[in-house]
This record gives C-alpha cells, structure tokens and sequence, in this order.
C-alpha cells in the first residue's frame, strides 16, 4: 500500500499528481505546516480527481492555540493576502474546525485543522478506505465514481451509491 504520510508518492504518480507535488514543494507547503502533522487527503491522493478538485491538507492544531496557528500560517505567507479562513462547527460530531481555502497557481488548496492526530481525522481515513475499495473493486469501479463525481455528487455518497451504503460517512470509516 502507498504510504500517504509521506509526499514521495506523487513524484511518480500521474501528471496531476506530479504538479500537485511540484507546487506542495516549491511553496514548502509541508515544511511551514509541520508543526501541524500535516497531511495530503482526498481524491487527488487515489486518483478519483476531477478537473476542479482541490488540494486537501488537514492538520493538527490544539485549539487552545488556533490564534498562533493563523498567526504562524499568516506570517510564513503561505497563505495569499485574501483568504477565505473559516472557523466552524461542522455536522460530523460537532467538533471545532478550522478551515482555509485559497489558491496556488492552478490548485484551489483547502486546509482543514481539528485538534486530533491527523491520521485519525474522518479525511484521512475516508481516503484509505477508499483506497483500498478502489484496489478490490479495480478500474471500472473508479471510473464510475469519477463519473459520479463529475455529475456533482460527492466523494464520500458516490461510494456509498456504488456500494449500497446506507450512511456513506459513517460505514466507510468500518472499511
């Protein structure tokens, strides 16, 4: 299995994949987050990207702190001057997030920060669950959800349509 926690892998993967990791590292994107366990989500990762899909990075910040972590992010200049920062309580268990999206040549980049180990963060383990069905279920199976995806449905529901997931969010993390 491909070792998510670690960039190398899209060196040698596709050209997306190849240019995502091209600008991950000419703006040192990984090293001004390191403090943050960060780490690369989503379909990008396992190939089921379509042409607007984003760079999702979820990191580990203690909230007690969240101000030093946009500070620190702030003042690296990671991030551009406009920028769309989001603190909220998503759906998923209420926990606290912290959410930035913006632009990095052709990339829209999300950044995603809960106050737990980023490999225990729902992302990530979606995009492992995903990406051993998509090893078990082969080519054909990924292109269907590709073609889920470019009709708008999201990641998550478009497996569960494929396998008959009756709550997508939750059963994928039992994979």
């Amino acid at each position: 299995m491909i070792d998510f926690t670690k960039l190398d892998y899209l060196k040698i993967g596709n050209e997306k994949q190849k240019r995502a990791y091209e600008i991950l590292t000419k703006y040192k994107i990984f090293e001004k987050l390191d403090n943050y366990s960060p780490l690369l989500t989503g379909t990008i990762p396992i190939e089921i990207d379509i042409e607007n899909s984003d760079l999702d990075i979820i990191c580990e910040v203690d909230f007690r702190y969240e101000e030093d972590f946009l500070e620190e992010i702030s003042l690296s200049k990671l991030i551009p001057y406009e920028v769309d920062v989001i603190l909220e309580y998503p759906n998923l268990n209420d926990e606290k997030c912290i959410t930035l999206n913006f632009m990095l040549e052709e990339f829209p980049i999300e950044i995603f920060a809960q106050n737990k180990p980023t490999i225990e963060q729902n992302a990530y383990r979606h995009m492992i669950a995903e990406y051993k069905i998509l090893q078990e279920k082969g080519e054909e199976f990924k292109q269907k959800i590709i073609d889920l995806k470019k009709k708008g449905i999201k990641t998550e529901p478009a497996f569960g349509m494929l396998l008959g997931l009756e709550k997508p969010y939750e059963d994928l993390l039992k994979f």
